[in-house]
């Protein structure tokens, strides 16, 4: 009978960099390698807790003198859309939902393009070509699908167009939104949300019990459409608490704002991957 020893990964941490959500800060990520036979295990386990995907890597924030960035989730029995919410809904209900395996395509990176140049044309994605969008897209190792919403074809199309498009992980509890690009022009219908709401649907489907959102951060207008959505759940002090108001959600910076990084480390549980 063959053994295969517990999974332990290595874990390392980026240099300091300008943080793109609140101003004057430094960010700072704490990462480890998904690779090899049991990437699933890991991924699950550690998107538990706090941890989210960029292609072969996961990684969770772990800034020296500040802990604002807040991993989010929605407990999909409990979520109650709101009237605003069931709004987004009728206005959006021209787009058609398409699943397909992870591969990118001319048309998604045409949407992706012009996502970017609308809203982040500043940011750290800004200057992806082709074949780096490509391996955000193609480069994972775990069950990942590609969401797409596509309006109905014109007269004399032979396809609809691309609205909006959703790369999606399958966890063992829920599904996680691991990026999101729409069409500016459809920026009055509220695309961002809608497409949170057809996941938390997509999840409910599934039987899966939460939608992961990735991070919120509190105090930062980008990231603020996050705490619009009820039923949310934050992942803080080592475990996921229901969001109390926001407000109470504080942002200032302290030295000892984080444990030092062998203690962390220390404490995230890895998944024992032992045959039995």
């Amino acid at each position: 009978m063959r053994h295969t020893l517990p999974l332990a990964p290595q874990f390392y941490v980026t240099a300091p960099q300008s943080c793109p959500y609140l101003d004057g800060r430094q960010e700072r990520k704490l990462f480890t390698a998904l690779q090899g036979e049991h990437a699933t295990k890991l991924n699950d386990t550690l998107s538990k807790q706090g941890f989210r995907r960029s292609q072969n890597v996961l990684y969770r924030p772990s800034c020296a003198e500040c802990n604002a960035c807040l991993s989010a989730r929605i407990k999909v029995a409990d979520f109650v859309p709101s009237k605003s919410q069931r709004r987004v809904e009728k206005r959006n209900n021209d787009l058609t939902r398409r699943a397909r395996s992870p591969w990118a395509s001319e048309d998604q990176y045409a949407l992706f393009r012009a996502y970017l140049d609308d809203r982040h044309a500043e940011g750290g994605m800004a200057d992806m070509d082709v074949f780096e969008f490509a391996a955000m897209i193609e480069e994972t190792p775990v069950k990942s699908r590609v969401i797409e919403y596509t309006t109905a074809p014109a007269d004399g199309e032979a396809r609809g167009g691309l609205s909006a498009v959703c790369l999606t992980d399958v966890l063992d509890d829920g599904i996680s939104m691991v990026y999101s690009f729409f069409a500016p022009e459809r920026r009055a219908t509220s695309l961002g949300t809608y497409v949170i709401l057809d996941h938390i649907r997509i999840a409910r489907e599934a039987g899966l019990p939460y939608v992961y959102l990735g991070y919120w951060v509190p105090g930062s207008p980008k990231m603020d459409y996050k705490s619009r959505f009820s039923a949310l759940e934050i992942y803080r002090c080592g475990d996921w608490q229901a969001m109390d108001d926001k407000v109470d959600y504080q942002t200032e910076t302290h030295p000892l704002s984080t444990d030092p990084i062998a203690e962390q480390v220390a404490q995230i549980s890895l998944p024992d991957t032992r045959s039995k």
